[in-house]
C-alpha cells in the first residue's frame, strides 16, 4: 500500500510507478485570542474569495485555497525525506490580499492581532480527486493518497473502498473518478504536475463549471495538423495528453468557453456540426482513441478468454465487446479488429488508456505480444451520407455496401498512402475510421479537407460526437457503464456469447445474472418541453416516478437534430418501459422537476449499417 502523502510521487518514481501529485504551499493565520468568541462557531467558507474561517481554541483561523498557488520545494522539485511537520518562510505578500477580503466577512478580524502565520506543504492531484486503487505498473500495489487537503473528512469512505478493492482485486462500484489508472505516465512528470497543481489547489474553492477545461500544463501533445485545426476555429480540450477539438467557432465567434450552468456558448457550433454531418459529411478527430495491438499464435484464444463476445478471427472483421471482472462488472468497452493472421487491434476511448491497458495486461498471457500504438497512429473519422462519395474520390477501390460492409475493415490506398480503414460509426451515420501512420497524418488530413470542399465537409468536435452518439443510443464507459453495471442492466447483453467454446472472465457470474430479475436497468429519456440549456442536463440528476425517486441520470445533452433535451440513466421499477410511457416521469435539475418521457428506442433510427 502506497499511502505516503506528498512523498508518494517520489517513492513511486523510485520503483517505476506513476503517482501524479505534488505539494503546494498552503497558508493560514491564527489570530490572538478573541474575547467572547463562540466555541460552537461553524466553519465558514467564502468560495468567491477563496477563504475558510474557523474558531480555534478561542482564536480565529483564516486559511485560503487560492488560484495561482505556490509550489513547495520548487527549486529542486523534491520533498526532503526528513521533512516532518516543517514550515516555510513567511510570504505575507501572497497571503495579504485574501486576509483583507476576510475583513468583509468577519469585520472583527480587522483589529485582531496575528499570533501565528503558517505556510506548510499540502499535495494536490491534476484534477483534485483522490488516487486510489491498484497501480498499473505493479500488481497488487495499491495507492491511497492525493487527498487534496480533505483527507480526514474522506478517510472513512476511502479506507472502506480501498479495503474492498484490495480484497476483491477490482472495484465493485463506479470509482473511476478516483482510480489512479485514470491518469497516464506523463501526468506525474515534474513538467506537468508542478504547473497543474498551481491551478488545482484553487479549484477546490473555484466554481465547478460544466465542461470546464484546465488552463495549465496544456499543449503536451499536438496533432500533426494542430495549426490547421486552430485556423479552422477549433476550441481545444485536453484528452489524455492530446489537444483535441471540442467544437469549431463559427464566423464572428471566438473559440473560447464562456462557462454557464444553462445555455452553452458552443451550442450554435455543435448544432451546425451535427446537422451538417447528417446532411453532408463531418470530419471528426479520433486520434486520442486508445489503440493496442496483440500478436501471437495464442492471440485469438487469449482475446476470447478476456472478451464476452465471440471475437471474429477473420482479417478485416470487427467485434464490439466488453471485458469484465469476476463479478461481471463492465471493466472495458471496446472494439477488437483482426488486422492480420494472429494479429488483432483493440480500440477503446481516449480517457481510459491506462485503465484498459492495465486490465488487459493483468489477465493477458505472457505468450502473446502486447503493444500500445496510440501515439503511432492518427485516426480521422468521416461520417455522413456523403462520406462514401468523398472517400471514393480518394481511392480506386469499390466502397459499395456489398463490397465494404459495416463492421469490416480493409487496406485502402488513399492518394499515395496505404491506410487501414474501418467502416464503423460512433455517431450513427454512414462513415469510416481512417487509421494513418503518424508521419502521413498531415498529408491525409490535407487531402480530405481539399477534396471535402466538393461535399460540404465540416470540421466537427467532441461535443457534436457526444450529442450524436446519444441520439443513436450508444453508451459511454465512465458515464453510462462502469464496473458497477453488468451487461444485462445496461442492455448490452447482445455482446455476450455463451455458445463460444471459451470460458471468459465473468461468465459464471453472468450465467447467474441471466436468470435473475434485474435490480436496475438502463433507460433513455427526453424532456417534454425542451430548449437548449434550459435546463442543462448533465448526469447524476434524480429520476422520479410521481413523487418517488426511481433512478438517476448518467449522461445528458441537447439533440439539435431532434430538438430535444436528451438524457440516459438507470431506473429501478417493476413497471415496464412501455407502461412507463403513460406515467408521470420527472427529472430533477436545480431542484426543479421537469416532465420527461421514456424512450422505447433511440431518437435516431437511421439504417446506416445497410446503406
Amino acid at each position: 500500500m502506497l499511502a505516503t502523502g506528498m512523498w508518494s510521487r517520489q517513492i513511486g518514481e523510485d520503483i517505476g510507478v506513476s503517482v501524479p501529485l505534488y505539494p503546494n504551499e498552503h497558508f493560514y493565520i491564527i489570530t490572538e485570542p478573541m474575547k467572547d468568541l463562540p466555541k460552537d462557531l461553524p466553519v465558514l467558507r467564502d468560495y468567491n474569495d477563496c477563504l475558510y474561517l474557523k474558531e480555534d481554541a478561542g482564536k480565529m483561523l483564516v486559511g485560503i485555497f487560492e488560484p495561482g498557488a505556490k509550489n513547495a520545494f520548487k527549486e529542486k522539485g523534491i520533498v526532503p525525506n526528513d521533512f516532518s511537520f516543517g514550515e516555510f518562510p513567511d510570504d505575507f505578500d501572497h497571503f495579504e490580499p485574501y486576509l483583507e477580503k476576510s475583513f468583509k466577512r468577519l469585520p472583527i478580524l480587522e483589529n485582531a492581532g496575528i499570533r501565528k502565520f503558517f505556510s506548510g506543504p499540502e499535495s494536490f492531484t491534476p484534477d483534485t480527486q483522490y488516487l486510489l486503487g491498484e497501480t498499473p505498473e505493479v500488481t497488487n500495489l495499491f495507492t491511497c493518497c492525493g487527498f487534496n487537503s480533505i483527507g480526514i473528512a474522506s478517510s472513512g469512505g476511502a479506507g472502506r473502498v480501498t479495503a474492498e478493492w484490495m480484497i476483491n482485486g477490482y472495484m465493485n462500484e463506479d470509482l473511476y473518478s478516483l482510480d489512479i489508472k485514470r491518469f497516464q505516465k506523463f501526468h506525474s512528470s515534474k513538467k506537468f504536475i508542478m504547473n497543474r497543481v498551481t491551478e488545482t489547489l484553487g479549484d477546490l474553492y473555484g466554481m465547478h463549471w460544466p465542461y470546464k477545461q484546465h488552463e495549465t500544463s496544456r499543449n503536451q501533445k499536438l496533432l500533426p495538423y494542430h495549426n490547421d485545426l486552430k485556423n479552422a476555429g477549433a476550441c481545444f480540450g485536453q484528452s489524455g495528453e492530446y489537444e483535441r477539438p471540442m467544437w469549431f467557432a463559427l464566423e464572428g465567434s471566438k473559440p473560447e468557453y464562456n462557462y454557464s450552468f444553462n445555455y452553452q456558448n458552443w451550442y450554435p457550433s455543435a448544432e451546425y456540426e451535427c446537422k451538417n454531418t447528417i446532411e453532408n459529411v463531418g470530419l471528426f478527430e479520433l486520434s486520442p482513441f486508445s489503440k493496442y495491438e496483440i500478436k501471437g499464435e495464442k492471440a485469438y484464444e487469449e482475446l476470447q478468454r478476456l472478451c464476452t463476445a465471440n471475437i471474429k478471427n477473420e482479417i478485416g472483421k470487427c467485434t464490439y465487446t466488453h471485458m469484465l471482472n469476476e463479478e461481471a462488472g463492465i471493466e472495458t468497452d471496446l472494439t477488437v479488429v483482426c488486422v492480420n493472421n494472429n494479429h488483432f487491434r483493440i480500440i477503446s476511448s481516449a480517457a481510459v488508456r491506462t485503465h484498459d491497458k492495465a486490465h488487459i495486461l493483468k489477465h493477458l498471457s505472457s505468450d502473446v505480444g502486447f503493444k500500445d500504438v496510440t501515439d503511432e497512429i492518427i485516426c480521422l473519422g468521416i461520417f455522413g451520407p456523403k462520406s462514401r462519395d468523398l472517400l471514393s474520390k480518394l481511392t480506386n477501390q469499390d466502397l459499395s455496401n456489398e463490397n465494404f460492409k459495416f463492421g469490416t475493415s480493409k487496406n485502402l490506398k488513399v492518394g499515395q498512402v496505404n491506410l487501414w480503414v474501418q467502416r464503423l460509426s460512433y455517431v450513427g451515420e454512414l462513415g469510416y475510421e481512417l487509421y494513418i501512420n503518424k508521419d502521413k497524418g498531415k498529408e491525409i488530413y490535407d487531402l480530405i479537407i481539399n477534396t471535402g470542399k466538393d461535399f460540404k465537409l465540416s470540421h466537427c468536435g467532441s461535443h457534436a460526437m457526444d450529442i450524436m452518439r446519444m441520439e443513436s443510443g450508444f453508451l459511454h464507459w465512465g458515464h453510462d457503464i462502469s464496473p458497477e453495471e453488468n451487461q444485462y442492466q445496461a442492455g448490452l447483453n447482445f455482446a455476450i456469447s455463451f455458445k463460444k467454446p471459451f470460458n471468459f472472465i465473468g461468465k459464471k457470474k453472468l450465467q447467474k445474472i441471466k436468470d435473475e430479475k434485474l435490480d436496475k436497468r438502463f433507460a433513455m429519456f427526453v424532456l417534454k418541453k425542451s430548449e437548449p440549456g434550459n435546463p442543462l442536463l448533465l448526469h447524476e440528476e434524480p429520476i422520479y416516478l410521481n413523487d418517488n425517486i426511481i433512478g438517476k441520470t448518467t449522461s445528458g445533452n441537447y439533440s439539435f437534430n431532434y430538438d430535444k433535451n436528451l438524457s440516459f440513466g438507470y431506473i429501478k421499477s417493476d413497471i415496464s418501459n412501455e407502461k412507463l410511457k403513460d406515467k408521470n416521469i420527472f427529472i430533477e435539475i436545480e431542484k426543479k422537476k421537469y416532465q420527461a418521457e421514456i424512450l422505447l428506442n433511440p431518437l435516431k433510427q437511421a439504417n446506416f449499417k445497410n446503406i
